[in-house]
């Protein structure tokens, strides 16, 4: 299937500091491209993924699974590492989600999480019919563009499928259990407005982590997709501010590296 305007993947070869961002359910690179191109212009080595089942049609991602959507985060991160002496991931929505279970599974492999109005749970009354639901109605109304700046639209689908939205329902219940084991310093961006992801799975993600070094940052402008949005400027620069300091930190302590860390870099246009 052909590709959705602006659901290429991303990545960039900078230094040795590496970004994995990740995107939304139903979403595509789209909607974090620019998070991503801002960090690669910084000299960061950086990698945008495209979910399977994604930015092309529905019925593509009703076949997918949470492993498909894993897998390929996982991958993308394990290649970094290779390639990179520190690795932090960022993510927006269910990538937020995706973003955290890595932080939980890989430890020390992961430096640092910037979330962006991360997912926790599904709040609609509905959710708890989607075990049965989903053989019964194949799709619902899409939930992309929850964007306040007028002009801007997200790139996804106009509709949900719902085994797609039962496998989301099912990660982050299982995500929810891991939370504790994330220690890693954590940047939480949340919108106070957001008809997506509600501002209580923020403080509901907070109250469980490990974390102790724990930036939390209210973005007032801005709805869910906030990466698009009239905080999007703020975003870019409190995560590279804040990928800066975790970095010099670590590095106080282990010894001087090369990590391209404030260096213009001139990021690639495409996908590999």
């Amino acid at each position: 299937m052909p590709l959705l305007p602006g659901a290429q993947p991303f990545r960039h070869d900078g230094g040795e500091i590496g970004v994995l961002v990740c995107h939304g359910f139903t979403g595509s690179p789209q909607s974090v491209r620019p998070w991503a191109e801002h960090l690669a212009r910084q000299g960061l080595s950086v990698s945008l993924p495209l979910l399977p089942g994604h930015g092309t049609r529905w019925q593509d991602l009703a076949i997918t699974s949470r492993e498909d959507w894993y897998a390929e985060v996982d991958r993308e991160l394990r290649g970094l590492a290779e390639r990179c002496r520190r690795v932090f991931v960022c993510g927006l929505s269910m990538g937020g989600a995706l973003a955290l279970r890595l932080a939980a599974r890989h430890g020390a492999r992961v430096s640092g999480l910037a979330l962006v109005n991360p997912a926790h749970g599904m709040h609609e009354r509905a959710a708890a019919a989607l075990p049965v639901l989903r053989h019964l109605v194949p799709s619902a109304k899409g939930i992309v563009s929850d964007i306040a700046k007028p002009g801007v639209r997200e790139t996804g689908y106009d509709r949900v499928p719902l085994h797609g939205a039962y496998q989301l329902r099912r990660l982050l219940r299982e995500v929810d259990a891991e939370l504790p084991r994330v220690t890693q310093p954590l940047l939480l961006m949340h919108s106070a407005v957001d008809h997506v992801v509600p501002p209580v799975d923020s403080a509901r993600i907070l109250s469980r982590v490990s974390s102790r070094d724990v930036t939390e940052l209210v973005l007032e402008r801005s709805y869910h997709v906030a990466t698009l949005d009239h905080d999007a400027e703020l975003i870019f620069a409190e995560t590279h501010a804040f990928i800066s300091r975790v970095a010099e930190g670590m590095t106080d302590k282990d010894g001087g590296m090369d990590t391209g860390l404030g260096k213009e870099g001139a990021a690639a246009s495409g996908g590999a």
